[in-house]
C-alpha cells in the first residue's frame, strides 16, 4: 500500500472544502445548485489541482516529486476525507475486508473473507480526531442526526457504502469502533448457493417458504451472516408487494434498490437527544409499521422488547414476516425469544411467550461459519431449518433440515400442510439433492 503523508491531506483538505464552497455559493447565484454528484466530481478535479500546486512547489524547491500513484493516492485521501470516511475508505473498498475493529486510533485490526485477521497502520492521529470523525459521519448517515458524546456514548450507523458501524467512547479506555462490511447488499439465494452457504435443495426451499408468506426467524451468532441471508430471502419477495422494514440503524437497504422492491418505507430507531426526549423504540416503530398497509413487516434484527410487537404482528395476519435473531442453534431460538419477552413492558410469562412463538413463526433457520476442510478458511453455511409444530407447554419443533456427517441433510418430514404449500410455490422436495462437506 502506498505511504500517505496525511499533514498533506488535511491541509489540502481545508483548501479543497474552501475552493468548493465557493464554487457552491457561485452556482447558487447563478440559479444552477451543484447536486452532490456533481459536487464530488468537481472536488476531485480541485484536488488535483492542489496536488499539482503541491509539486510545482516541491520542484522549485528542488526536493524530489512524488511518483504518479503517490499523487493518486493522496487525491484519493482528500477525496475520502471530503466525502467518504477518511483513512477508512480504502479499507472498505477492498472487496476482501469483512471487518474492522478499532480499539483507538492506532490499533486497528482488519478482518479478512477468508476468517484471517491482521494489524494495520493507524486510521488518525489521536483518538480526538477519531472521535470527530465518527461524529461527522453520525451527523449525515442515517435518517436523523445521531449524537457521540458523554451522555450518549453508544453509536449506531450505516456508513454510504451501507457497512454497519458501531462505536462506543466514555466508558471503554479507549474509542471502540467496530465496523461490519456489506459486502454483498444485492444478494440473491443463487448467489449463496453459488458460494456455499445453501445447497440447491435449501435454496429452493427457501425461495418457496418465502414466497409462500411462511413467517421465518433467521438465526446466528455475531457475523454469522443473518443479515445477508435474510436480504436474499427477501428478494425472493414479489415485486408488487408493499414492505415495512423496521431496523435500529438503516443496514439492510431494500428500499436502494427500486427494480426489486418499488414499494418500501424504511423505518430506523430514533435515539433519545440530550435532554432525554425524542425516542422512537423499535417496539413503537413495529406497532406503527402495522398502521401502514404492510404486505410485509421486515425487522432487521430482534434485541429487546420488540419481540413482543414482532410476535402479534406475525400471529395477526401479516405473513410473510421476516426477522434476525442472535442464537447458538436454531432450537435456542425459543428460549432466546422467551427471555426477551419476559424483559418486555408486557412481561409476558415463559408459557405465554412458548403459546406466541408457536403462533407466530413457522420456520427457523439457522446460519453459522464453519471451518473448510480443503482450504481451511472460515466459510459461512446454513446448517439446519427447523419447523415449528404446535404447543404443548412448550414450544413443539422438528429439525427438517440437519447437519451431520459433515453435511447438511433432510432431517423430520415436513408437516403434510406446509408441504404442500412449498409445493405450491415452487419447491420440488425430490429434486436432485447435493449436500457440501465440512
Amino acid at each position: 500500500m502506498t505511504t500517505i503523508d496525511y499533514t498533506l491531506v488535511k491541509s489540502l483538505r481545508v483548501q479543497a472544502g474552501d475552493a468548493m464552497s465557493e464554487r457552491s455559493r457561485r452556482a447558487e447565484e447563478d440559479g444552477e445548485p451543484l447536486s452532490t454528484a456533481d459536487l464530488r466530481v468537481a472536488a476531485r478535479e480541485v484536488i488535483a489541482n492542489l496536488v499539482q500546486e503541491h509539486n510545482q512547489r516541491l520542484y522549485l524547491a528542488g526536493e524530489p516529486l512524488p511518483s504518479n500513484e503517490e499523487d493518486e493516492a493522496v487525491v484519493n485521501a482528500v477525496h475520502a476525507a471530503m466525502y467518504g470516511v477518511g483513512r477508512l475508505q480504502p479499507w472498505l473498498e477492498n472487496p476482501d475486508v469483512e471487518n474492522i475493529d478499532i480499539n483507538g486510533c492506532d490499533r486497528v485490526f482488519v478482518g479478512w473473507a477468508n476468517g484471517k485477521r491482521e494489524q494495520v497502520d493507524p486510521i488518525a492521529d489521536s483518538d480526538a480526531e477519531l472521535v470527530e470523525d465518527v461524529r461527522t459521519l453520525a451527523a449525515f448517515s442515517g435518517l436523523s442526526s445521531r449524537p457521540l458524546d458523554d451522555l450518549n456514548c453508544e453509536l449506531d450507523l450505516k456508513l454510504p457504502d451501507g457497512s454497519r458501524l458501531s462505536a462506543i467512547i466514555s466508558v471503554s479506555n479507549r474509542p471502540a469502533i467496530s465496523i461490519r462490511r456489506a459486502r454483498l447488499s444485492r444478494v440473491t439465494l443463487a448467489d449463496l448457493e453459488a458460494n456455499g452457504t445453501l445447497t440447491p435443495q435449501l435454496a429452493r426451499f427457501l425461495g418457496a417458504a418465502v414466497r409462500a408468506r411462511k413467517n421465518i426467524m433467521i438465526a446466528g451468532a455475531t457475523n454469522a451472516g443473518k443479515t445477508t441471508l435474510l436480504r436474499a430471502m427477501a428478494n425472493e419477495i414479489p415485486f408488487d408487494e408493499r414492505l415495512v422494514t423496521v431496523e435500529r440503524a438503516l443496514e439492510l437497504g431494500l428500499h436502494d434498490f427500486e427494480d426489486l422492491h418499488p414499494d418500501v418505507v424504511a423505518l430506523e430507531e430514533r435515539l433519545p437527544n440530550s435532554e432525554g426526549v425524542g425516542r422512537v423504540s423499535m417496539a413503537d416503530l413495529v406497532r406503527r409499521s402495522l398502521r401502514m398497509n404492510p404486505s410485509r413487516v421486515i425487522v432487521g434484527e430482534v434485541l429487546g422488547d420488540e419481540i413482543v410487537s414482532m410476535l402479534n404482528a406475525m400471529s395477526q395476519g401479516n405473513d410473510g414476516s421476516l426477522s434476525t435473531i442472535h442464537a447458538n442453534s436454531s432450537l435456542d431460538v425459543f428460549e432466546k425469544i422467551s427471555t426477551y419477552a419476559v424483559q418486555a413492558a408486557e412481561r409476558l410469562s415463559a408459557e405465554a411467550s412458548q403459546r406466541l412463538i408457536a403462533g407466530a413463526i413457522e420456520f427457523v433457520v439457522f446460519i453459522k461459519r464453519v471451518r473448510d476442510p480443503l482450504t481451511n478458511d472460515m466459510q459461512r453455511r446454513v446448517i439446519s431449518v427447523r419447523e415449528v409444530n404446535g404447543n404443548d407447554g412448550g414450544v413443539l419443533s422438528s429439525e427438517i433440515f440437519e447437519f451431520r456427517s459433515g453435511q447438511v441433510q433432510e432431517g423430520a418430514v415436513i408437516s403434510d400442510r406446509r408441504l404442500e404449500e412449498l409445493m405450491e410455490h415452487g419447491y420440488d422436495p425430490n429434486g436432485a439433492f447435493a449436500g457440501w462437506t465440512a
